[in-house]
């Protein structure tokens, strides 16, 4: 009852009685003979994580009297008891003693156990005081600056980094200093300091393109994309043949910094044998501002230097089918798929790659009607995240033979484990829909959708390009004007209003005006110059509307904009130029809605 008692209180009785235990066996041995004599011992490893007291008592080479080992048993222990502040400080005293990097290290991870900063500093720059020249001091008061968020300070232990590399290997040193600063909360200020630190580098030939690449990286990683470019530029100048300044220009790849891409093919037309990964990186910018003949060329490099580089195979066979290029698109997947089970990846990567090559071979397999070879792809998808996916093509499939009702039930019966998937079973509901040219349902759909979500840009956008389906273009009008007033840099809705006016022969002034504001934001977008194509075409430009649809053709050979391309050169005389184009547009999408209107209006058989 009465050590109930003092246990409720707080008291820990086998605590006390195994402290007591331990002053007694130490002072046990102090007064053995053996304790003052001198004591060989094994040099321990050094290590980040806590120590035992055998690593710790035992500093290599050294002859420990026994007020010193005393002292060290005692440090540990307090430790061990939860008092690391006591600890903390024997150790650090027997270091100082010493001079001991084994001691001056487990004094600093102590207090960084605890976590005591400002401890871990005193402990680490004693250390660094007591043995300038070892790189490991340095590294630990850097370190402890950084989580400290004293960014001003770090510069002398930087530079001191840098210059205690070897010469070989400095240029690798600065490389890695940006994953230092990588948690630092104010990355302006980081940036200067490291570049403060780099100063002397920036002219080196030895060390120049390795300087000013981390120190566009670290503009980058501030938001400072011309700063970054700008060092960028100045890394290339010092070595054309680096790597480093063309990953800066990759990260800073955009249609509104031309510069960034000026340095890529710098780069690609001097080293003609380019790492591939560098290829892959330049064709994925391409893809994103929609230059897909471009980015496709240089994935064919790629396949073409390194043919067993997977990836390239998968962006390459999406591309194709994108395209509607179906043999190809089919070859270049099924090729994919077996790289990749050859090449050492890791495991969700691997994953997630195959997905989705299986998930466009079911495509394919759709669009030729083979719904029993679509099947047999889904069922190789063995991640379960990729289910929904999966489950998407199966009803897609259901709908295909006519069973659309049971190809609903599937979508709508799948879990949702959050919030995005809710979104996604929405997303392939209304696309199935739209693909069945079922209009009205998915209109109604969405509709539900965006009351539940009044502020979805994307939703109502959706719900508009419905709305034009079903021919109620004022309600049409007023989602897209709304989207444009959630989400101002929603370019798809300024072109999608500016296009419906363009296609009706109305409001021609003001559909130029929302077109070219779409423009601004993605001033490459071949549809979208189809859609000025277009315009310019209505307003009585037609030579100017052709040179559009000649470079919009170039950049995107496709069905829709082969239609409009095809109608502005047979207006204006050039009939065998214009059937030239109308048939590569039937090889790109015979079932083009927009192709097939165009020749019916103009009663062409091309």
């Amino acid at each position: 009852m009465q050590e109930g008692n003092a246990q409720g209180q707080g008291f820990n009785y086998h605590g006390s009685m195994k402290k007591k235990l331990i002053w007694a066996l130490a002072g046990l041995w102090l007064a053995s003979p053996l304790a003052f004599s001198q004591t060989k011992v094994i040099p321990a490893e050094p290590s980040a994580s806590s120590q035992t007291l055998s690593d710790t008592v035992a500093p290599p080479n050294s002859a420990l009297d026994g007020e010193l080992f005393y002292q060290l048993v005692v440090g540990e222990m307090t430790v061990q008891e939860g008092e690391p502040g006591a600890g903390f400080a024997l150790m650090l005293d027997a270091a100082r003693k010493t001079n001991d990097a084994q001691l001056y290290q487990r004094a600093t991870e102590i207090a960084l156990q605890s976590r005591s900063g400002e401890a871990a500093l005193q402990a680490a720059q004693a250390w660094k005081q007591a043995q300038p020249k070892a790189p490991e001091p340095n590294r630990y008061v850097l370190q402890i600056l950084i989580a400290l968020n004293r960014i001003g300070d770090t510069v002398p232990y930087l530079k001191s980094g840098i210059e205690q590399a070897p010469v070989a290997e400095r240029s690798l040193a600065i490389a890695a200093i940006p994953r230092a600063y990588a948690r630092v909360s104010d990355k302006k200020r980081a940036a200067a300091v490291v570049e403060e630190a780099l100063a002397s580098y920036l002219t080196n030939p030895a060390t120049s393109a390795s300087a000013w690449t981390t120190i566009g990286r670290m503009r980058v990683a501030a938001g400072d994309a011309p700063g970054a470019l700008e060092a960028a530029n100045k890394g290339q100048a010092g070595d054309s043949l680096s790597e480093g300044p063309v990953l800066v220009a990759l990260e800073l790849m955009d249609p509104t910094r031309p510069g960034a891409e000026a340095i890529i093919k710098k780069y690609l037309t001097n080293n003609p044998a380019a790492l591939p990964e560098i290829r892959m990186g330049y064709a994925r910018g391409l893809l994103d501002a929609q230059r897909y003949a471009e980015a496709s060329a240089q994935l064919q490099i790629v396949i073409r230097e390194k043919p067993d580089f997977a990836s390239a195979w998968l962006v390459l066979g999406t591309l194709q089918l994108q395209d509607n290029q179906l043999a190809v698109a089919q070859t270049s997947l099924e090729r994919y798929v077996a790289l990749n089970k050859l090449t050492p990846t890791a495991e969700d990567e691997q994953n997630r790659g195959l997905a989705q090559a299986y998930l466009s071979l079911v495509q394919i397999a759709e669009k030729r009607k083979d719904f029993a070879g679509a099947e047999a792809w889904i069922n190789k998808i063995e991640n379960p995240e990729d289910l929904m996916l999966a489950q998407t093509r199966r009803a897609s499939i259901l709908a295909s033979q006519g069973k659309l009702a049971e190809g609903l039930q599937l979508i709508r019966s799948l879990p949702e484990r959050n919030a995005g998937d809710a979104r996604l079973k929405l997303v392939a509901e209304t696309g199935l829909l739209r693909d069945l040219k079922q209009y009205q349902m998915a209109y109604d759909v969405l509709g539900q959708a965006v009351a539940k979500s009044p502020e979805d840009a994307d939703l109502i956008y959706d719900q508009a390009m419905m709305a034009e389906k079903l021919g109620k273009l004022p309600e049409m009008e007023r989602l897209l004007r709304r989207v444009i007033e959630l989400k101002p840099e929603y370019h798809n809705a300024y072109n999608a209003l500016g296009y419906s006016f363009a296609d009706r022969n109305v409001r021609l002034p003001e559909a130029r005006q929302l077109i070219q504001k779409a423009l601004e934001y993605v001033p490459n977008d071949p549809f979208i110059r189809d859609s000025l194509g277009w315009v310019e075409f209505r307003m009585g430009n037609k030579a100017e509307a052709s040179r559009i649809f000649a470079e919009a053709f170039k950049a995107k050979p496709d069905a829709e904009i082969a239609a409009h391309f095809g109608e502005v050169l047979w207006t204006m005389g050039e009939r065998d130029k214009a059937l030239a184009i109308w048939r590569e547009g039937q090889l790109l999408n015979p079932e083009n809605e927009t192709l097939l209107e165009t020749f019916k209006r103009l009663r062409v058989k091309p």
